[in-house]
This record gives C-alpha cells, structure tokens and sequence, in this order.
C-alpha cells in the first residue's frame, strides 16, 4: 500500500452512480487507493436514451453527483448525436455546469457523418471525446460477427482512425484497453494518430498491457483508469515495467494535462 498511496490518480474512466450510496462506494474505493479524482458519465447505452428527455436526464444525475462531491467527482456528457439540436444545447448546457468531457456510446460510429457537427462543436471546447470501443478481432485478423444484433455500430479501431485524420483538432479515447477484445491490434493501430488516446480500464489484466500501450503510443497517451474494477486498475499499472516517471504520467499527469487544456486542471 506504501506503494499504492504514493501515487497521484486520476480515474479516467469511472461509471456514475445516481444516488449517495453508490456514488459513496466508489469514492470509498477511490479513498483506500489514492484516487483524486474519478471521471464520470452516464453514457446512452443500448436501449437507453432514445429520446433528448432522457439523455438529460441522464446528464441531470452526473451534475447532481458532482454537486454532491465536487472535490473527487468530474462530470462527461452524453447525448444521441440524432438529435443535432438538443445535443448541441446539451453541450452548452452541461458544460456550463462544469463538465470536463463527452462520452459517446453506439448509437453511431465515431466516424459517422450525424456525429461531424457534435465533434466540431466540441472542439472549441478543448475537451476530450471518449468513446465506447471495441476491436472485434478473432483469430487470423478476421473481423467478428458476434454481438452486431446487440451494438451494430460500436467503433471499431479503423473508426477511431478516421475520424482523427478528419478531426485532427480533436481529442477521442479509445475506452478501456482492459476491457476485452484485442487491445494489441487497438494500440498498434493508433501509432501514427496523436490525437487518439487510451485507458487501461477494465477487468481484464493482460501481462504487459501498460507497457504494450506505452511502447506504441507513447508515455503521454495512456491514461489510467478502472471502469470500476479498481484493484486490478491500479494493480496493472504498480505491476508494469514502467519507469516512476511514466507511471506518475500514466496515473495522474497525462489526464491531468487534458483537463488544463480546458482549464479544469488539478493543482
């Protein structure tokens, strides 16, 4: 734990809870590990958020939590790019309320063109994308058919990639590396892309994910995070072949650096 304590975090990738219980037990979580900071978002998932009512109201418990605990919370947006002119209004709305970022579920590929006037509006606010992702890679390289029923237009690697050569002024995250399927082919993949970033979220704890992530991206794009599997969050990182340079910047510096690029920076 000396180890663990010693550490500044930042949880890139935290899931929000709407009432004080839940919302108490990450943050209980968050105490025993040395986490600062949890990120969070209610993003429109699956059969949620059909309609602007509720991706609002959805925003409405990401506000009200950090209300609740200002100092270890920060808010991500969500919203259904369809609804071009709710969304927009969403986007001043929530960050005029403080919110550090935007989170993007599958209602379309990243690179779909309903999602270009939601991504040009979000640049001027110099505030990261996250974005749910998958490889859906299976043996030989070949792209798999599972799941399509469920979230035919998840992003896939490719999509990432061409949205940030279309949006180079743009910052995305490519969500939890940790979270399943073929993080290799994710992290090779965005070499040639600075604007792509990546969090080492999830339950999964491949040896050599961190430094696989650091080797090709660089030691400034991966960021930490746990999608609420916070030992194994933290322990991946404590456990990597990484310098202490770099695990300071993969656990607090680099996110770090996004939030100041908007002036929400941790002093």
């Amino acid at each position: 734990m000396k180890d663990v304590m010693k550490y500044r975090k930042i949880d890139a990738y935290g899931n929000a809870y709407a009432d004080d219980k839940l919302a108490a037990g990450q943050i209980a979580y968050a105490d025993r590990l040395g986490i600062e900071r949890l990120i969070l978002s209610v993003p429109v998932a699956k059969q949620m958020g059909k309609t602007p009512v509720e991706f609002k109201a959805y925003n409405d418990l990401v506000i009200l939590a950090v209300k609740r605990y200002p100092h270890r919370l920060a808010g991500q947006l969500t919203l259904h790019p369809a609804y071009l002119k709710e969304s927009l209004e969403e986007i001043k709305r929530c960050t005029g309320e403080g919110m550090t970022g935007m989170k993007l579920y599958n209602q379309f590929k990243i690179n779909d063109p309903v999602v270009y006037p939601v991504i040009e509006q979000f640049i001027h606010y110099k505030m990261i994308i996250h974005v749910h992702g998958e490889s859906q890679l299976g043996v030989g390289g070949y792209r798999m058919k599972y799941d399509v029923d469920n979230t035919p237009a998840i992003s896939v690697p490719e999509d990432f990639m061409d949205i940030a050569k279309r949006y180079p002024e743009a910052m995305f995250q490519y969500a939890h590396i940790g979270g399943g399927g073929d993080w290799e082919y994710a992290c090779k993949s965005f070499r040639g892309y600075p604007n792509i970033y990546v969090d080492t979220g999830g339950s999964n704890n491949d040896e050599n994910m961190v430094d696989f992530a650091v080797e090709n991206l660089g030691e400034d794009r991966v960021f930490f995070g746990c999608d609420s599997s916070f030992y194994q969050g933290v322990g991946k990182v404590l456990a990597s072949g990484l310098t202490e340079i770099q695990k300071r910047k993969i656990f607090f510096d680099n996110y770090n650096n996004i939030l100041k690029r908007s002036g929400c920076g941790l002093g």
